[in-house]
């Protein structure tokens, strides 16, 4: 490849990242004078690469919008940083198409890389392995993500088809706040415009959506991510868990996150009561069992523990469930003085681990 032709490929590449570029900015970057550069420009256009000219003091080159590049221009880093991108978003259950569109990308992303690039991509994704399991589940339309993102982006309300956890469809209106990936799934935080209330609603259980005239003002501050954990730990489950646990909130957090229960420290007032403790070696792993079927929530936004997070003391755990078996090796791990407020079921199921463990521990 002569020095010309690997400036001119050097030009593409630059073009093909987007927006104007001025040409004193495209000389320095490719080390000649402006007037090659504009040589280099007529290349391309010869080789039928729409290139727009922009006039003005701020005007330059670019690629003219729309335009897809036929060749895929890659470094290593960036072939990698793509297929690794589309195997994770697989395996996290996030990619809003199926298994099926997300191979034949990767496979036409590969088939258009240089060959040596290919074959040492094609080793690693052979050779290497994940500890964390796919996950499944249900992805949304690419359709209604899209949208719903350029919804949010424009403040613009948007009118939905939903169908709640428990099957009942309904059509509402709501003020897009913010788009949440967490655990395998798509979630939409926003307003409903006529009572304020923030809600969260699961991508995937969205039939169909049109964008409404209007717009809207995200409250200053707005932390998408924590209304949609928080909003998680307040939906009704089957069963209602409460405890009193002595212990420091991080510690606590390290075993039951946000999106698991909620926590609010108790004031350092007379507490003594029976209490029950319990050692174990294994950890839970109760996002499985406690988030498998999200619908649709009401939060008011984020709460926070303004203690330090770091002072011992009783902290009383809020926690809803579809399961209870779960939950006793959890306080297990955790090796905390705790009491059992509610429900009944859980004393008898940490009876019951308590009896396996001291089975275990005295056997020959």
């Amino acid at each position: 490849m002569t020095t010309s032709t690997a400036r001119v490929l050097a030009l593409l590449e630059i073009l093909q990242g987007g927006g104007i570029r001025t040409v004193p900015d495209l000389a320095a970057r490719l080390n000649v004078d402006e007037r090659t550069v504009r040589r280099y420009v007529g290349h391309l256009l010869d080789l039928g690469v729409p290139v727009d000219s922009v006039r003005g003091r701020y005007g330059g080159y670019r690629l003219a919008p729309g335009y897809r590049m036929p060749p895929l221009m890659l470094t290593d880093e960036e072939a990698l940083a793509v297929l690794l991108g589309l195997l994770a978003g697989q395996r996290a259950g996030l990619v809003t198409t199926s298994a099926a569109a997300s191979e034949s990308a990767a496979a036409k992303l590969r088939r258009v890389l240089p060959k040596t690039i290919g074959r040492r991509l094609e080793a690693l994704l052979e050779t290497a392995d994940f500890t964390a399991r796919p996950r499944s589940g249900t992805a949304p339309e690419a359709g209604v993500l899209l949208d719903l993102a350029e919804a949010a982006r424009h403040q613009r309300p948007v009118a939905i088809s939903y169908t709640d956890r428990k099957g009942r469809g309904s059509d509402r209106t709501v003020l897009p706040y913010g788009l949440v990936a967490h655990s395998g799934r798509w979630y939409l935080t926003g307003a409903d415009p006529a009572d304020g209330e923030v809600r969260t609603f699961r991508l995937d259980r969205i039939a169909a959506m049109t964008v409404q005239s209007g717009s809207f003002d995200v409250p200053a501050g707005f932390d998408p991510a924590a209304t949609v954990l928080e909003s998680l730990a307040h939906t009704p489950w089957t069963h209602e868990v409460s405890l009193r646990i002595h212990d420091s909130v991080r510690h606590i957090r390290s075993h039951l996150p946000e999106s698991i229960a909620t926590l609010s420290l108790i004031p350092d007032t007379d507490t003594d009561t029976d209490t029950a403790a319990a050692t174990a070696t294994d950890t839970a792993t109760p996002d499985d069992a406690n988030l498998a079927d999200t619908g649709d929530t009401s939060s008011a936004g984020p709460s926070a523990l303004v203690a330090a997070d770091e002072r011992i003391g009783w902290v009383l755990v809020g926690i809803r469930a579809e399961r209870l078996d779960w939950i006793p090796p959890v306080l297990a791990a955790l090796d905390r003085p705790f009491v059992i407020e509610h429900p009944t079921a859980l004393r008898d199921l940490v009876r019951a681990l308590a009896r396996r463990l001291d089975e275990h521990a005295t056997a020959d």
